[in-house]
């Protein structure tokens, strides 16, 4: 994937070192981020930033802090050190419809769709925060309540064939497989026209078929419609294929930043993922 961003080859190691031309770049800048639940950390310290026009992942180990960091991110979660740039204003705290106004929209690891709904009710429930008409103007779907629900379905049309869910626009939710059940959970945070697109770890459970199309539909959502991605994905081909940087957490800490290159062959994440130490070169001896 070809972007203006493919010429950065240095690995991060957070804004305050990045290059003048990197922070005219930056949409979203985490800073010294530490998350604490009583006495468990989530997350220690981390900072790293998301590039306008990228596709960023997040990877790591179960646990890592990967869904908290999104949760910062997104506003549901509010650290208790360090802060959150997003498009030039620093804010500590920010409730998730405050975040969904500004341009931020999310899927989940779990499902969160309105099964009794159809697809394409559900997918107008993206397009909320963008309707103006009264609570009584909806009510009697009336004047502009009418003309807005008309303009606002158009734009859930043009999502749905995106997506090439037209086969299942009047379908209910629930009774959608898993795959599609995903796509139309992407579809409704793209209904959304979001700046910065937060994706839950968006392949899991898929079969291979299902993880090609949604690699494919992140691309062209990337691409096409100028959205930044950050995502958590367990699946490394997928992230290795479609990421232009990846930062990786362990244990709540940031373990690495760079190209997906610079990342596959950094020792210590390889030491995260397959349990062993480059630290010690002596052999063991055999008991």
């Amino acid at each position: 994937m070809a972007t203006a961003l493919d010429q950065t080859k240095a690995v991060d190691s957070g804004p305050s070192v990045a290059s003048e031309h990197a922070r005219a770049d930056v949409l979203l800048a985490v800073a010294g981020v530490t998350l604490r639940f009583g006495g468990v950390t989530a997350l220690t310290d981390v900072t790293f930033d998301i590039r306008k026009g990228e596709i960023r992942a997040i990877i790591g180990p179960n646990g890592a802090g990967k869904s908290s960091m999104l949760n910062v991110i997104n506003g549901f979660y509010h650290p208790q050190d360090g802060q959150v740039t997003w498009k030039g204003v620093t804010r500590s705290q920010m409730r998730p419809h405050e975040a969904a106004a500004t341009g931020i929209a999310r899927t989940f690891q779990n499902i969160a769709l309105f099964k009794g709904m159809t697809t394409l009710d559900n997918i107008m429930t993206g397009r909320i925060l963008k309707m103006k008409a009264g609570f009584l103007e909806q009510m009697l779907y009336w004047g502009r309540a009418q003309r807005e629900e008309l303009e606002h379905r158009a734009e859930v049309e043009k999502i749905i064939d995106f997506l090439e869910i037209q086969a299942v626009r009047n379908t209910p939710v629930g009774k959608l497989p898993y795959g599609l059940q995903k796509r139309v959970e992407l579809a409704r945070a793209l209904a959304a026209e979001p700046e910065l697109l937060l994706l839950d770890e968006p392949m899991a459970g898929m079969n291979l078929e299902e993880k090609e199309d949604m690699c494919r539909f992140v691309l062209d959502v990337n691409q096409e419609f100028g959205t930044t991605v950050a995502l958590i994905e367990h699946d490394m081909g997928v992230v290795m294929d479609i990421s232009d940087r990846v930062v990786v957490l362990d244990y709540g800490k940031k373990l690495a930043d760079g190209t997906p290159d610079e990342v596959r062959n950094n020792p210590a994440v390889i030491d995260a993922y397959l349990g062993v130490s480059h630290d010690d070169e002596t052999p063991r001896s055999e008991e």
